[in-house]
């Protein structure tokens, strides 16, 4: 049972990714992408085509076909692919891998996608459970140093203080629900609910008392009312890969007693037995599928029977969305002597809906750094967002955006509360981009070992 203790009646956190920020697609009534919403910049003939797919897929219109995303790196291919998956829903699972990860030591090709196809479906399943829900007051990490490594800190354990508008509550709680707090980014006016059993961690949305930035990555929600610790009914979703592994340690479990080796791969046997029990529960109304997002950046590391292996995955009764990435041209079939387009055969490519992203301009790069620096609360001045954008047009978007965190940590050395450019271009000078780091590697080309 989760470690969570009531006590009796404190520092912000910051933890993002590279795109915690985006919501959505940002598109109008009409499926027409708006310059900036929901965390979305540019790239409109792209999101637009992204609108199209998410109604296909809502109508059930995409039965045996595919997406790919094309384009030059640092272009939003990722990006389009979460505004996807937001679009369907909240708890529509996404799964994002590159093409390098199919190739195990361990676990054979098909295995490995078998098993991310499998994380992309959920099941959507209703009960009613005892939580602590409410609005973040205050909320304390304590933390320890990591026992490998002195010089990385790890979360012990978190005092929160959850109110509504009738209670007020300080939980204590344990190092597996602190370690959620963070990965899910929670902050003072967050509105979350706890499992009191398992100690799982929900994030609902934030309260909303004065208007954020117009691409604010949260959604606002009403302050909850009653008591804090209530019992809630709740929907949860799970993956079909999930049952699929709790089922196979079961069966794991009893074939140790008989002496019997342990396999690393699911037995086929396990997952028919899962989706037999999984349509069970939807036709007595007990659960829904979610057909979620298979998103494979680098694509043209796939091989020729990975790709054989995903032509007859998009066909089968119970599939997700598959979504491939690319930035190559014509290129060889990874495992043959082929060339094709961005190194896919053709008779998969003929299944696929191929959207393009193109290069980003200097306005939309800096609108991008602006959400960014509000993202992770980098208080960037007008200046240093200027020579930041000139940075990203220049060089790439993704240096200009490495660059926003070394940047304010020597504005705080010298005891500034906002970045400056000259803060921007001391970074730059310690942390060189691609560019730099080739021509420095030619200069001194006689003394690199060969």
């Amino acid at each position: 049972m989760a470690s969570i203790k009531e006590v009796k009646p404190v520092r912000e956190l910051r933890r993002v990714g590279a795109h915690s920020h985006i919501r959505g697609l940002g598109l109008d009534e009409k499926g027409r992408a708006k310059f900036i919403a929901d965390g979305m910049v540019g790239q409109t003939e792209a999101r637009e085509a992204a609108g199209i797919v998410v109604q296909m897929i809502k109508e059930g219109k995409m039965a045996g076909r595919g997406v790919l995303l094309v384009g030059p790196s640092g272009t939003g291919k990722t990006a389009i692919a979460v505004g996807i998956a937001k679009e369907l829903g909240e708890d529509t699972p996404f799964v994002a891998m590159s093409g390098a990860e199919i190739y195990s030591s361990e676990l054979k090709k098909t295995e490995v996608l078998m098993q991310a196809i499998r994380k992309s479906i959920g099941v959507r399943i209703k009960e009613r459970r005892l939580v602590y829900e409410g609005v973040v007051s205050k909320i304390r990490v304590a933390y320890v140093k990591h026992p490998y490594n002195p010089y990385v800190r790890i979360p012990r354990e978190a005092e929160i203080t959850l109110e509504t508008r009738d209670d007020s509550l300080t939980l204590r709680v344990g190092e597996d629900v602190a370690v959620q707090l963070l990965q899910l980014r929670i902050r003072k006016g967050d509105v979350i609910w706890i499992d009191a059993e398992t100690g799982e961690v929900h994030k609902t949305g934030s309260v909303c008392k004065e208007k954020r930035y117009d691409v604010s990555a949260y959604r606002c929600v009403e302050e909850p009312s009653g008591p804090v610790k209530k019992d809630k009914e709740i929907v949860y979703t799970l993956t079909l890969h999930d049952l699929d592994v709790s089922l196979a340690a079961q069966r794991a479990a009893f074939a140790s007693l008989l002496g019997m080796p342990p396999t690393r791969e699911i037995p086929n046997e396990v997952r028919q037995r899962v989706d037999e029990e999984v349509k069970k529960l939807i036709e007595s109304g007990k659960a829904e599928l979610i057909p979620g997002v298979l998103f494979i950046d680098d694509a043209h590391m796939l091989d020729i029977e990975a790709f054989s292996f995903l032509t007859r995955a998009m066909e089968s009764e119970m599939s997700p969305i598959l979504v491939l990435a690319t930035n190559r041209g014509m290129t060889k079939i990874r495992g043959t002597d082929i060339e094709s387009p961005h190194g896919i055969p053709l008779d998969l490519l003929d299944r696929l809906l191929i959207i393009r992203t193109r290069p980003y301009t200097a306005d939309e790069i800096k609108e991008i750094l602006r959400i960014r620096a509000d993202e992770e609360d980098i208080p960037l001045s007008e200046d240093a967002l200027e020579e930041l954008t000139k940075l990203g047009a220049e060089r790439s978007l993704r240096y200009a955006v490495q660059l926003m965190e070394p940047a304010r940590i020597l504005a705080e050395r010298e005891g500034r509360t906002k970045v400056t450019a000259e803060d921007v271009r001391r970074a730059a000078k310690y942390f060189v981009d691609v560019r730099e780091s080739t021509r420095y590697v030619q200069e001194y080309e006689e003394k690199f070992l060969k």
